[in-house]
C-alpha cells in the first residue's frame, strides 16, 4: 500500500508500487459501451441510391443524426405534422435553391421563414439570375448595395403590399408569383407562390442594403414584418410532432423561433414532439440554445448537424425525396 512520511506539516508520497492483485473485473459482454458492431456502417452497391446510402451510415454521431432527421421530416410529412424551414441568406446564395423547390413540390415543405438577407437575393435570383456582389470592391467605390431594382423595386414592392394587407414575406412571394420574372424556375419564393407555401420575412431596421434607399419605408417595413411574425407562431403551432429546420441563420431566426415558441406554448399548446435541426457549416450559440436545447427542454429531439449547405441540404433531399418516390408520392 502506499505510504505517507510527514515533514514539516507537508505529506509526502512515496513511489511504493500499489498492490493490484485483487483488482475486480468484470466480461466485456456485461459491460456497457457506447459503440457497437450493429451501429457501423454497412456498405453497399452504388444500385442502393442515396436514401439506402444514408441508411448504410454508422449508426453513430452525425451518421445516426442524420438518419433521424430523416425520419423525423418523413414521419412529419405522412402525419400532416408541419416542417418550417428558417432559411438564411446563405442558402440561398450556394445555389441550393432548385433543391428546395423539389422538396417543396414533394410536400416536405409546409412554411419558409426568412430573414431580409434571404428576400434580397432570392429576388436578385429571380429577376437576373445572379446575386452576391463582390462587397470589397462595391464598399470602396462606394456602390455597395445601391442597384436600382433590389433597392427601389423591392421597396415599391414592399410598401404596395404591406398597404393592401399583406406581411412582407407574403407581398414580396405574390409579386414574384405574378409578375413572372424571367428566372422564376429557380426562385424559392416564386415557388413557393405556385405551390401556395406561406413566406414570413423577419427583419432588423439597418441590416439589409434595401434599407439605404430613400424608397424605405420604415412603417411598411416594421408593420410588414410585425405581421409575418404572426402568421410564423401560427406556423410553429402547427408543429405538434412536427419538424423546424434552422439552415443558415445565426440570430434572427433563431431569436424569432423562442418568442414563437414562448407564445405558443403560453397558449397552451405544449409542442409535444417538436424535432428541432440546426443546419449550418458552424454551430454558434443562439442556433444551440434558441433552434436546440431550449424549445426541447422539455420535451422532443433536437439534431445538429454539422456541413456546407451546398453538400447537406441536397443530401438530405435526395433521401427524402427518394423515400417519397417508393412510396408513390408525386410532385405537386
Amino acid at each position: 500500500m502506499l505510504s505517507r512520511l510527514r515533514r514539516a506539516d507537508v505529506t509526502i508520497f512515496s513511489y511504493e508500487s500499489f498492490d493490484v492483485s485483487a483488482v475486480k473485473t468484470h466480461s466485456l459482454d456485461a459491460r456497457p459501451s457506447k459503440v457497437k458492431a450493429a451501429d457501423f456502417s454497412r456498405p453497399g452497391k452504388p444500385s442502393i441510391g442515396v436514401a439506402g446510402f444514408i441508411e448504410a451510415l454508422p449508426n453513430i454521431l452525425a451518421g445516426g443524426d442524420l438518419k433521424a432527421v430523416v425520419r423525423a421530416i418523413l414521419a412529419a410529412k405522412q402525419g400532416d405534422r408541419g416542417v418550417v424551414w428558417g432559411l438564411g441568406a446563405h442558402v440561398i446564395k450556394t445555389g441550393v435553391g432548385p433543391v428546395l423547390i423539389e422538396l417543396m413540390e414533394h410536400g416536405f415543405v409546409s412554411a419558409i421563414a426568412v430573414n431580409g438577407a434571404t428576400i434580397i437575393h432570392d429576388f436578385e435570383i429571380a429577376l437576373a439570375g445572379a446575386t452576391s456582389e463582390h462587397v470589397e470592391t462595391a464598399l470602396g467605390a462606394g456602390t455597395f448595395g445601391m442597384t436600382e431594382e433590389t433597392g427601389g423595386l423591392l421597396n415599391r414592392v414592399i410598401a404596395e403590399g404591406v398597404a393592401g394587407g399583406l406581411g412582407l414575406g407574403q407581398s414580396v412571394t405574390r409579386f414574384l408569383g405574378t409578375s413572372a420574372p424571367r428566372f422564376a424556375s429557380v426562385s424559392v419564393l416564386a415557388a413557393a407562390a405556385r405551390l401556395n407555401i406561406p413566406v414570413t420575412a423577419h427583419i432588423a431596421i439597418g441590416t439589409d442594403v434595401t434599407h439605404m434607399h430613400p424608397s424605405a419605408s420604415g412603417p411598411a417595413l416594421g408593420e410588414g414584418s410585425l405581421r409575418d411574425f404572426k402568421y410564423f407562431v401560427a406556423n410553429i403551432a402547427r408543429l405538434q410532432h412536427g419538424v423546424y429546420l434552422n439552415c443558415g441563420s445565426a440570430v434572427i431566426l433563431p431569436e424569432v423561433l423562442l418568442k414563437a415558441v414562448a407564445l405558443v406554448r403560453n397558449r397552451g399548446i405544449a409542442l409535444d414532439g417538436l424535432t428541432t435541426v440546426n443546419l449550418d457549416f458552424a454551430q454558434g450559440y443562439r442556433p444551440a440554445t434558441n433552434v436546440l436545447s431550449r424549445p426541447t427542454a422539455n420535451g422532443g429531439r433536437a439534431y445538429s448537424l454539422v456541413g456546407h449547405h451546398e453538400i447537406m441540404i441536397p443530401l438530405l433531399a435526395a433521401a427524402l425525396v427518394e423515400h417519397d418516390r417508393q412510396a408513390g408520392g408525386a410532385p405537386a
